[in-house]
């Protein structure tokens, strides 16, 4: 099989990595803007060659979109209008409902698969990709009776070689679902950071009393607002409803300390213990 993918970085990168292993993919064509990404992917041997959008989709039996979710959906359009009736397209973007509306009446729509690994981290680019990276991780397909049977095979054989477990739902309940454990993260990862940047403002005192806790819930900060702006836009409805949540658990806390309720604070930690049990199942 021969693949195109557009968006060399982490997730693309990752993907043409394993997709090598599992010798998947015969070759694979790289389609990026950005053209250091284009040679480090070319002299890290994640792709076989650079491609221009047209040529690379034209000698593709598939194409893999992996770029920010605005780009995917301004692009995708243009990818079915260049594919045969023998081509699949699909994407791993983290917002899902933007982008199968942008399609659903395209001619070639079921040559699509809406797809989301769910898998990523704070870094960026073609050297930070790993081919480990998507193995025991969900990989849900949206919309699967708007693709067609071979279409959906085909990327029902590419979650099976990411070593990903496959979930079915409508793009609309995927885009709720990870607005609660996905996006609300970063948010709250972002917002966690601005606070410590403007309260403490000795930089050597965070790097010397930042514990692990501290690090790891901050992690999710490091990553690029070229990436997230765009989930957060394509998913403004869902992400605020969450957010209004989590102000008005917040708002428990802080009411807790205000009055010295601590009863109410420990039965407040002790409901939020809950999750270990789902976690670790």
């Amino acid at each position: 099989m021969k693949i195109s993918i557009i968006g060399v970085g982490l997730i693309g990168g990752s993907i043409a990595l394993k997709l090598k292993d599992k010798k998947t993919a015969d070759f694979i064509y790289g389609i990026d803007n950005n053209t250091e990404n284009l040679d480090e992917a070319l002299a890290l041997n994640i792709i076989n060659e650079k491609a221009d959008l047209k040529t690379g989709i034209q000698s593709s039996d598939l194409v893999i979109i992996a770029i920010p979710v605005d780009s995917a959906r301004k692009i995708l359009p243009e990818v079915l209008d260049l594919i045969s009736d023998q081509q699949t397209v699909m994407d791993v973007g983290s917002t899902k409902s933007g982008i199968v509306n942008a399609v659903k009446n395209h001619p070639k729509r079921s040559r699509f698969v809406a797809f989301h690994p769910m898998w990523g981290t704070e870094n960026h680019g073609p050297k930070s990709a790993v081919a480990e990276s998507f193995s025991g991780k969900a990989g849900v397909i949206c919309n699967r009776e708007e693709s067609a049977e071979d279409a959906l095979q085909i990327v029902e054989n590419i979650v099976e070689n990411l070593e990903m477990h496959p979930i079915y739902m409508n793009a609309e309940d995927h885009d709720i679902h990870t607005a609660y454990i996905s996006h609300i993260s970063h948010i709250t990862s972002y917002a966690l950071a601005n606070t410590v940047l403007e309260k403490e403002k000795e930089e050597d005192t965070i790097f010397q009393l930042a514990s692990s806790g501290f690090s790891s819930t901050v992690r999710l900060a490091k990553s690029h607002p070229e990436m997230w702006v765009p989930i957060f836009k394509q998913n403004k409805e869902n992400v605020l409803d969450v957010l209004n949540e989590h102000i008005s658990q917040l708002r428990k806390f802080k009411s807790a300390l205000e009055k010295d309720n601590f009863e109410y604070l420990e039965e407040l930690i002790t409901n939020a213990n809950k999750i270990r049990g789902i976690l670790n199942k």
